[in-house]
């Protein structure tokens, strides 16, 4: 679990101190805290202080880019975001999607551009914008996020938008990551939308909006690359669910998955 750990700590822009034994397993001892701690960081009292230099990183996730079955239905699906910046501030970019595979373009495309700022160990508080092009009409969003590793590893995603028109709407993604062995991980996955308006023009209505729930089991062959095989299930609720029984749309689906994520 050290090294998945290890490259989730990175994807929220944090560094990790490797330990190791003279046989190159790890130290797990020497990575929990003895005695007294640092109330900031957790870290022991006894080790230095870090050097927050200058220097720019980055990182690059492809979490999910997959094909789906959808009840007879294919269609494919991405998620993905990177950041660059130093040890507080980062430039953090975002973009996901869907659409059929037959010659259609996305029925959903998101982009988003956000100043992510280390408030905590793990933890950053995000801002910026976001743009959606499809469906049309295409429309902007300011955003206010917070982004972070929760206590048991649990990798959290909250956003709330408010729209050009003055909409607001939420976005929770949550996903937890077991392993099985060092390379093969079962990941479950949950995504909750909801919107404080009745947006119907975009087939929304005022409440919880739908939830989405997942599960995937990827084999690592590099860290940097993993394919995986899953299924993700999709439900509407309330009122939005209504509308979209009015559209003659479904309002649930089970999709059985398999795709690529990659990183660097």
């Amino acid at each position: 679990m050290t090294a998945t750990i290890g490259v989730a700590a990175f994807a929220l822009g944090m560094t990790l101190p490797a330990y190791a034994t003279s046989d190159g397993k790890a130290d797990l001892d020497s990575v929990i805290p003895k005695g007294p701690a640092d109330p900031n960081s957790g870290a022991p009292l006894a080790w230095k202080k870090p050097i927050h230099d200058q220097q720019m990183h980055k990182f690059f996730l492809v979490d999910r880019l997959e094909y789906g079955d959808v009840e007879g239905t294919n269609n494919y699906l991405w998620d993905a975001q990177g950041w660059i910046g130093g040890d507080y501030n980062k430039l953090w970019l975002k973009t996901e999607g869907e659409g059929p595979m037959r010659g259609r373009s996305p029925e959903d495309t998101e982009f988003q551009a956000l100043y992510n700022r280390t408030i905590a160990p793990f933890w950053s508080a995000q801002a910026g914008v976001r743009y959606d092009v499809n469906p049309n009409p295409d429309r902007g969003f300011a955003v206010l996020g917070l982004q972070g590793l929760a206590p048991y590893w649990f990798e959290s995603d909250t956003a709330l938008f408010v729209s050009e028109d003055g909409d607001v709407s939420f976005r929770g993604e949550f996903e937890y990551e077991l392993l099985l062995t060092q390379r093969l991980i079962l990941q479950p996955r949950a995504e909750i939308n909801a919107s404080a308006q009745d947006v119907p023009e975009y087939g929304l209505g005022q409440g919880l909006n739908n939830t989405e729930m997942g599960i995937r089991l990827r084999y690592e062959i590099k860290r940097e690359f993993a394919p995986y095989i899953g299924v993700r299930w999709e439900q509407t609720y309330g009122e939005t669910k209504d509308i979209a029984q009015a559209e003659g749309e479904e309002t649930s689906s089970t999709a059985f998955v398999v795709g690529i994520r990659a990183w660097y």
